[in-house]
């Protein structure tokens, strides 16, 4: 199969496009001949070695955590998806080598859901990594409800835009922060109020909108940008971030990380709200397999609007 993978750690210079074996498939297994990957800013993370001593790895490692594609063969046991059948993934394993950018991938069936109708490939493999992250960041961990008020820091990209819609879902009055450019966008997915990082101290700005606070901070900035935001959460909220790992905050700081984990269940109830109409990926790009280290490059000036993907 044509593939991206690298040999060793280091920069997208690392990354080579060529023919790799297809893994076998083993028990409760499947084979799905991808059609689109959705690109992170984890795997640049990945590519550059940052996380080798929480992930193991293994070489030579196709980089690429989110897919969508067709299911081709069924190992011993693997029953739950046909042939033929469309199906999404957030394919991280426990020893990371198998990625996503890549014709093929055999992966347990369990990780799998149906995927969404209606909508392209490119755009479902937009959903899983920053679909689950937001979901489990702001139902499980952040224990989000009805009528609560949440702010979203970096809440243009891919996974800020996905919380303002699962928020918007629970009932939530969202605030939104980005850039200027982005507030229509924000606006758009369904936040509420939207708030501009350059020139603003974030705290005070959310503290005019809604004096007593908010009950949850959703954290995909970190940096300036969460400090400022620290003095408008309530004594009784809580803070949720997928960057930040609590080193040197306040120790009544209710506060929580969030590493996402695979989860079909929760993909499924995404892929009804995508059928609803109620999940939207904005992919603002698209890229082939031979551009595999521009795509990482764009990835990583941290100004994506929405989603970028792979086309395999």
């Amino acid at each position: 199969m044509k593939a991206a993978y690298y040999k060793e750690f280091g920069g997208t210079d690392k990354i080579t496009v060529g023919n790799i074996e297809i893994p076998e498939v083993g028990e409760g297994e499947v084979l799905v001949r991808l059609k689109a990957a959705g690109v992170n800013p984890v795997d640049n993370a990945v590519l550059a070695g940052y996380l080798s001593q929480f992930l193991p790895m293994g070489f030579p490692a196709i980089p690429g955590w989110d897919m969508a594609g067709v299911v081709e063969e069924r190992g011993f046991s693997a029953r739950r998806f046909q042939v033929g059948d469309e199906v999404y993934a957030y394919a991280r394993r426990p020893t990371v080598q198998w990625g996503t950018f890549a014709e093929y991938i055999v992966i347990p069936e369990s990780y799998l859901a149906h995927k969404p109708k209606g909508i392209s490939f490119e755009e479902a493999a937009g959903i899983p990594l920053v679909g689950l992250t937001a979901y489990q960041s702001l139902y499980d961990a952040g224990n989000l409800q009805s009528g609560q008020t949440v702010l979203i820091l970096g809440a243009s990209g891919g996974v800020g835009s996905l919380g303002i819609q699962l928020a918007k879902e629970k009932g939530a009055t969202v605030i939104g922060v980005a850039s200027q450019k982005n507030h229509a966008f924000m606006k758009e997915l369904g936040a509420n109020h939207t708030i501009d990082y350059t020139g603003t101290n974030i705290g005070e700005a959310v503290k005019q909108l809604f004096p007593q606070g908010v009950d949850l901070i959703f954290d995909c900035a970190s940096g300036d940008t969460l400090q400022q935001s620290l003095s408008a959460l309530k004594p009784n909220g809580t803070l949720v971030s997928i960057l930040h790992q609590g080193e040197g905050l306040d120790k009544n700081i209710h506060f929580k990380y969030v590493f996402v984990e695979p989860n079909a269940a929760q993909l499924e109830i995404l892929q009804d709200l995508a059928e609803a109409g109620k999940l939207k990926v904005h992919v603002s790009g698209t890229y082939s397999l031979d551009q595999t280290a521009e795509a990482l490059q764009q990835i990583a000036t941290h100004h994506t609007t929405g989603k970028i993907v792979i086309s395999v």
